[in-house]
Parts: C-alpha cells; structure tokens; sequence
C-alpha cells in the first residue's frame, strides 16, 4: 500500500511539474505589422519570466481588436488607432509609432515622390512611370486587404480612403515586400520595420524614413502601434506585467531595435 502509494504521490508530482511549465499564459492577437515588436518583447519578457507563455496570433489589426472584443484574446496589437465606437469598449494605448515606407522594385529609377504625386499614382491619376521622373512604364499598385492596419494608416495619411486604384490586395508585409521586389513597375507600402533590402524605400516630400524623421514628424507617413485591452475584463497579473514590462524603461531599446520609435511618456 505504501509503495502504491508513493508511486501515485511520484505520479502526480510529474503531472504538477508538466503543468506548471508555464505558470501563466498571455495571449497577443492583430496586427501582421508588430510581429518584430512582439518577438522582441516576449523573448525578453521571457528571460526573467520563463514561466509565462505568451503567444501571437498574426491575424491583422481589425481581426485582433475583433479578438479581444470577444475575449478570445487577452491583448488586441493594432497598427491604426481606434475608432470612436471601438473606442467604447476598449482601452488603446499607443506602444509606439511606426513609419509607413513607400516601397518599389531596386531596379526603378525613382527615389522621391511629393505627398501630391503620391496621391495621385495610388488614385490611378497617374498611371505610368515617366510622369514623375520614371521610365516609360505602367504603375503597378500594391496594396493590402481592406481591415490591415496598415492600409488604414497608408489611406489616411494620404488622404486616399476607398479611393486607390489596387492591382493587388496582399494579407500581410511580407507578401508585399515579395511582390514589390519581384515587379519593376511596382509599387507598394510596408511598415519601415519590415523592409528588407529586396526592395527600395522612397523619399517623400525630400525626407527619408528614420527614428529621427519620424520621432520629430517631418516624415508624415506614420501611425501608432497599439495594446488593446477589453473595458470591462479585468487583466489577470500576468497579462498586467507584460505590458507594464513592454511600456517601461527597460522596453524602449527594444522597440528601437525593432526599428519602431517608442512613444513619449
């Protein structure tokens, strides 16, 4: 009996241990846009809290906000700010502000486009190359689907909403970023973050994207990066200090590394 029973004690003790692998869990869900951020949040967050298990969900930011609307996550990431009646029933709070970098094929001549050319290439105004300095080629316009966020902020800022004339609609940065690097007559938008060198970055208006441009406004294409937490759930400890840890001190680096500019406290 004894030894049946110190062999159940050793049982449990081993289903105990598996289950406090992860004493807790906080779960991210939105915008395809913050993937770096979050990575790097939640793997340092992890150094000191190897115990959390946080996971995320690249689902798009109307997508994540729907998400912890309905408490099928703890913490909405969106890369557009809140409407008013979203703004209802959730709180935002802006981790930082990314730059929208206007993005064409390295072999394309073009390296800077005024905010009204611009407008008028993704209106379909104008719709070939040489008219702002190019070669005589069509424009081929890059897009993402209607609920990114980063089409929000793109559309917005230009002042382009449910006007651009898109040949695609891509569901994430990344298949933007192939298909602009794969098309010299195309042209699309991505978060400054995720550009790699497949692919070459505008000016707009003279100004290169940068901490500094962004951080001091001169560089206009922007939107916030924002946490969303339902109103009316309350934050279990875990989710709690995550995002104290992602809005500290100790943080900001971080986002910098990400190639985001931490928002002024």
């Amino acid at each position: 009996m004894i030894s049946k029973f110190v062999k159940n004690c050793a049982a449990l003790s081993v289903i105990a241990l598996s289950i406090s692998a992860y004493a807790g869990t906080v779960s991210t869900d939105g915008s395809t846009s913050m993937e770096k951020v979050i990575g790097m949040l939640s793997e340092s967050y992890n150094n000191a809290h190897s115990d959390v298990n946080i996971t995320y969900n690249p689902t798009g930011s109307s997508a994540g906000i729907s998400s912890v609307s309905e408490g099928r996550s703890d913490i909405g990431l969106s890369s557009r700010s809140l409407n008013d009646a979203e703004k209802k029933l959730l709180n935002d709070m802006v981790l930082a502000y990314d730059g929208i970098a206007v993005v064409v094929n390295p072999k394309n001549e073009v390296s800077d486009l005024s905010d009204e050319q611009l407008k008028k290439m993704f209106t379909g105004e104008i719709k070939n190359w040489k008219e702002v300095g190019g070669a005589d080629r069509p424009v081929v316009l890059i897009g993402r689907e209607a609920g990114s966020g980063t089409r929000d902020g793109f559309e917005s800022v230009t002042d382009t909403k449910e006007k651009c004339q898109y040949r695609q609609e891509l569901t994430s940065t990344g298949d933007v970023i192939t298909t602009v690097s794969t098309n010299e007559n195309a042209i699309g938008y991505a978060s400054v973050s995720s550009v790699s060198k497949k692919v070459k970055m505008l000016k707009i208006n003279g100004v290169a994207a940068s901490d500094a441009s962004i951080k001091d406004g001169s560089y206009k294409l922007q939107r916030p990066f924002v946490m969303v937490t339902k109103r009316d759930r309350e934050l279990n400890s875990d989710v709690r200090k995550f995002i104290d840890f992602a809005f500290s001190d100790d943080a900001a680096p971080l986002l910098i590394r990400a190639g985001v500019v931490p928002a002024a406290k």
